[in-house]
């Protein structure tokens, strides 16, 4: 490509509004990379401390101990989360002894199902954008493109005689803008896939550790009861 069709050139010489599309192109793909390593980092730390909390939960670590030394934590995500919401509204329904089992487990199963919808919108954060960038993308592109043709045969139709050099940096900075598009929308689209499975697999993890949790809970709840009888 010559000089004169370099993307620096074409992108000074292309009209304002063309221009306006390119910046914005750029800014969505720049903002979208930052939210895929940001994702990325989330979802790759999320899976590690599940994995961490599982070995130590399943370790047959007192529960009570296990609750004090992650309550004292600053902040808890995750399994660690769910298991201080559940295990915090089971002790404090446990303490009524008028309190049926049925009832204690239900309000404990309603403060980790509130505490998992917390984790899942806090997996979910930037995605939509995501979403977003992967769906407008390529429109906002190929308004560009349209945009630039038009001004190039509006140009060459006040012309007596026609030649491919005329036209060539319009239709070039035109296309310019198809290619900004899709380099801006494939990127965010496979990452939102990628991050989406991810996160429906984390929620499965959640969700999976919540109904065994609940059952631990359970027949604690009915030894308990039997003990009061």
């Amino acid at each position: 490509m010559s000089s004169e069709l370099s993307f620096f050139d074409l992108f000074w010489q292309a009209s304002i509004l063309v221009q306006l599309v390119m910046l914005t192109l750029l800014i969505i793909s720049v903002v979208s990379w930052a939210f895929i390593f940001q994702r990325n980092k989330a979802l790759s730390q999320a899976s590690s401390e599940i994995k961490k909390f599982e070995d130590r939960f399943w370790s047959g670590a007192d529960l009570n101990r296990l609750y004090q030394e992650l309550s004292a934590r600053q902040s808890i995500g995750g399994l660690a989360s769910l298991f201080c919401a559940g295990f915090k509204e089971f002790v404090r329904l446990s303490k009524s002894s008028t309190t049926h089992p049925d009832a204690i487990m239900d309000g404990t199963h309603r403060a980790m199902r509130v505490s998992l919808s917390r984790e899942v919108d806090s997996l979910e954060s930037h995605l939509p954008f995501l979403a977003t960038a992967g769906s407008i993308s390529p429109y906002i592109g190929l308004f560009g493109t349209v945009w630039g043709i038009m001004n190039s045969f509006i140009a060459l139709g006040g012309q007596h005689q026609a030649t491919l050099a005329m036209v060539a940096p319009g239709i070039a900075e035109a296309l310019i803008a198809t290619a900004m598009g899709l380099f801006a929308a494939i990127p965010a689209v496979i990452a939102y896939n990628r991050f989406s499975h991810q996160v429906e697999k984390l929620e499965n993890n959640y969700a999976n550790f919540m109904e065994e949790f609940s059952s631990i809970l359970h027949r604690q709840a009915l030894a308990n009861s039997k003990d009061g009888q």
